[in-house]
């Protein structure tokens, strides 16, 4: 009979035929047991390590599906972000519906490219992007100016406003050649919404305008003649130094200051002479003038008297047209050129390109006279001596009498 102690319960080991063998130490309870990692490989079938391996697994799971997570969704977002680039490629650019509502005025700047002027035209609201302008501009050619816009515009309605000069807000003037400055000023006043003495009184202090030194102040013969359009944000001042500079581009294109050091003049002469051709002559023949004074000028026939009578007429502050009176050539002035020699002060008038192309490149010849024979062709002969002079004037006395009364 097998007996239990209280104590001990564990049962008494068996001895006999029938004790089972004695069981294998695990490794754990070996002498020496290390605590080399490799031994995390044991998978035991039983205790505490099985748990904690079974959690090792799971991380593990839990690890790769949040890293296959990671790449699905980049995957997603990288995709919507590729469909919304090419979306954006090939859909239509934003635009308004049209037709805009109130007025605005829109400036075109000198060397805006299509697209500056979309992204000018989005600042100001006219168009709904730069994409839409542009797309509808095309190749259009648009002048810089002013023009009529709206806000909230459909694309292409802005381009056609834009591509067509009819539309440009501006006040066209024309200068005629051979004008003194009092006949310009009035004309501007006609063609502005600015009065003459707006104009005067900055002629009157002329230093703002980029006259040159050699002008010592007189704006006679610098205000350009030629059609200018001036814009809504003209003033009298720009008005006047838009002539200015474009007189400077004529003077530039005859260079007039390298010409005056070659013929031994200033430019404030070549520029006087300029303008007694432009009174004078017309055409081919403008070349053939400006030599004649020059010659008058240097030589001995005239004993240097000009003898033009447009300076007779601007002293006498006639039409500069007009036949001078006897008493006109009386006239004491300095533009009086029947009584001094040389040249007049100052221009007498605006001369144009082809005035100031004569006086800066003038014709060979010895002629220091010429008459014209005929006032309605203008047809003019030239003359070296006083007698062949008398011989033209004839012909003009009998081309007088020929004609209808008032013809000269």
């Amino acid at each position: 009979m097998t007996h239990y102690d209280d104590a001990h319960p564990e049962a008494p080991e068996q001895t006999g035929p029938y004790a089972p063998p004695p069981r294998a130490p695990h490794d754990d309870e070996l002498a020496g047991t290390t605590d080399d990692p490799a031994e995390d490989d044991v998978v035991p079938m039983h205790g505490g390590r099985g748990r904690r391996r079974k959690r090792r697994t799971m991380k593990s799971c839990l690890a790769v599906i949040v890293a296959l997570v990671i790449v699905v969704g980049g995957a997603v977002f990288l995709g919507h972000k590729v469909l919304n680039a090419i979306t954006d490629r090939f859909a239509d650019p934003e635009d308004f519906a049209g037709p805009g509502h109130g007025k605005l005025t829109f400036e075109v700047h000198e060397g805006d490219s299509i697209s500056a002027m979309g992204r000018n035209l989005k600042e100001e609201d006219v168009v709904a992007s730069v994409e839409a302008f542009t797309a509808a501009a095309g190749s259009s050619v648009i002048q810089p100016g002013f023009y009529p816009l709206k806000k909230e515009m459909k694309a292409s309605d802005a381009v056609t406003v834009l591509a067509n000069p009819d539309n440009l807000i501006k006040d066209t003037v024309t200068i005629p050649e051979g004008l003194r400055v009092a006949d310009i000023v009035g004309i501007l006043a006609d063609n502005t919404d600015f009065k003459q003495a707006a104009f005067e009184k900055l002629l009157d202090a002329p230093d703002s305008l980029g006259l040159p030194s050699y002008a010592k102040g007189d704006p006679e013969g610098y205000l350009f003649p030629a059609t200018y359009d001036f814009g809504p944000d003209a003033t009298p001042k720009t008005i006047l130094q838009d002539m200015v500079d474009r007189w400077k581009q004529a003077a530039d294109d005859a260079d007039l200051e390298g010409a005056a050091e070659q013929l031994g003049y200033t430019p404030a002469e070549l520029m006087t002479v300029a303008s007694l051709v432009e009174a004078e002559g017309r055409g081919d023949d403008m070349p053939k003038i400006a030599r004649v004074i020059y010659n008058r000028l240097e030589g001995d026939e005239t004993n240097g008297l000009l003898q033009i009578d447009a300076t007779i007429n601007y002293a006498a502050d006639n039409d500069l047209t007009a036949v001078p009176t006897t008493s006109d050539t009386q006239i004491d002035s300095p533009y009086n050129t029947y009584q001094n020699a040389g040249l007049p002060p100052t221009p007498i008038e605006a001369p144009g390109d082809d005035a100031l192309y004569a006086a800066t490149h003038p014709s060979d010849g010895d002629w220091y006279y010429y008459v014209t024979v005929n006032l309605k062709t203008g047809e003019t002969k030239f003359a070296a001596t006083y007698d062949e002079f008398l011989k033209y004037k004839d012909e003009l006395r009998q081309y007088c009498a020929t004609e209808s009364a008032g013809a000269c």
